[in-house]
């Protein structure tokens, strides 16, 4: 006999890693200020642009000495363009403890052809960021967006490094508090934390960055969108609102829109609050419950975002196949839509924490994660 349903359910099931829920006040009327069908080299435009950028700078506490551009292709754009544009003046170091931190790897490795030092860490664990050489330029995700590990700090990256430091914080940004001061590149996209339209990215860049950018030409050729100087100099319009290449005003709307609302809610720290919440509740209740647990192992470096989880109970014999008929239960019953783990990564579930989300809607969706768990233990025993 079927399991009894849980009486309450999400009033939003959205709970993907990316694109992300949207900000709860979002509606569709609130982009009807986007200057759709006009150019975003004209003045509106611009200023659209200069006010994302501007407004990004104020609720994460960028310095001021620090560019921050809107880049094509997403928080995966930026990266490439650091990687390509800045590695190779020196020896580099790669860290990867998840999938996005191995394709940069494979990246700069393959493609670049660099003899880099690579050091990695396997889903669940971190690489020990106090054993690295930071004299070296160092490319790393401060939040493990498939494995849900992060740093949990910045302390082991010496002020008076001689290398660069280049962060994928795409799944941090907004949720996290990220070291500036430690940080010379940092990469984000608008569709995680906050809750944004894919396909744009953010790259931050430290004077150390843009001094590298002004003194070294790499040896490869760059293609356009990657090109951030002329004549030995930065592009500054880049850092200004003017782009490499055509963005949608309709999504830039969408960002300023979702930004508004980080601001309105208290900022940062209540953005992080909001996040943090909601990650608890998953992890309490996973600590009552002996079938599931976090995937991150050491509780300092769990992510509050990209929240990933593992079933261990022994009755499970197709572990890919159990997690995989949990998620289709719960997406069937409109509950949880687009929780599967990310294809590279272990086996289980990856619930989306960010700041977008209502802790009330992760609270109603627990129950059903029970029901659906006991519904397919007893599918499983019954097919046995």
């Amino acid at each position: 006999m079927a399991l009894t349903t849980p009486a309450t359910r999400p009033a939003n099931p959205r709970f993907s890693s990316g694109p992300c829920a949207k900000p709860p006040v979002w509606t569709l009327d609130k982009l009807a200020d986007a200057p759709l069908g006009r150019s975003h080299r004209a003045a509106v435009g611009k200023a659209k642009l200069k006010a994302s950028i501007d407004q990004t700078r104020d609720i994460l506490g960028v310095p001021e000495d620090y560019r921050i551009g809107i880049v094509p292709a997403s928080d995966t754009g930026a990266v490439e363009m650091a990687m390509w544009s800045l590695l190779g003046a020196r020896p580099c170091t790669m860290v990867a403890w998840e999938s996005f931190g191995a394709g940069w790897v494979s990246d700069v490795v393959k493609q670049l052809k660099l003899d880099a030092t690579v050091l990695t860490a396997d889903y669940g664990q971190i690489v020990d960021m106090g054993t690295v050489d930071y004299d070296t330029d160092v490319v790393f995700t401060w939040n493990g967006t498939t494995s849900g590990v992060r740093m949990p700090h910045g302390d082991m990256i010496p002020s008076d490094r001689a290398g660069l430091t280049i962060c994928d914080a795409t799944s941090a940004a907004f949720a996290q508090d990220l070291p500036w001061d430690k940080l010379d590149v940092t990469t984000f996209s608008w569709q995680k934390v906050m809750g944004g339209e894919a396909a744009h990215g953010m790259l931050i860049l430290s004077p150390r960055a843009v001094a590298r950018l002004e003194s070294y030409t790499p040896a490869w050729p760059l293609p356009k969108i990657f090109r951030m100087t002329k004549g030995g100099k930065l592009i500054e319009g880049i850092f200004g609102g003017e782009t490499i290449n055509t963005p949608s005003m309709l999504a830039v709307e969408d960002y300023l829109v979702a930004l508004d609302w980080g601001k309105s809610i208290g900022g940062l720290p209540a953005l992080m609050a909001r996040a943090d919440a909601n990650a608890q509740a998953i992890f309490d209740f996973c600590a009552a419950r002996d079938w599931i647990a976090n995937l991150a192992e050491d509780p300092a470096t769990r992510s509050n975002t990209s929240v990933c989880l593992k079933f261990t109970d022994p009755r499970i014999s197709d572990g890919a196949g159990f997690a995989k008929a949990v998620a289709k239960r719960l997406e069937a019953e409109g509950i949880a839509l687009d929780i599967g783990a990310y294809r590279d990564a272990p086996a289980g579930l990856r619930i989306w924490c960010g700041a977008t989300v209502e802790t009330a809607d992760i609270e109603a969706m627990l129950p059903w994660l029970d029901w659906a768990f006991e519904t397919e233990i007893a599918a499983q025993s019954a097919a046995a």
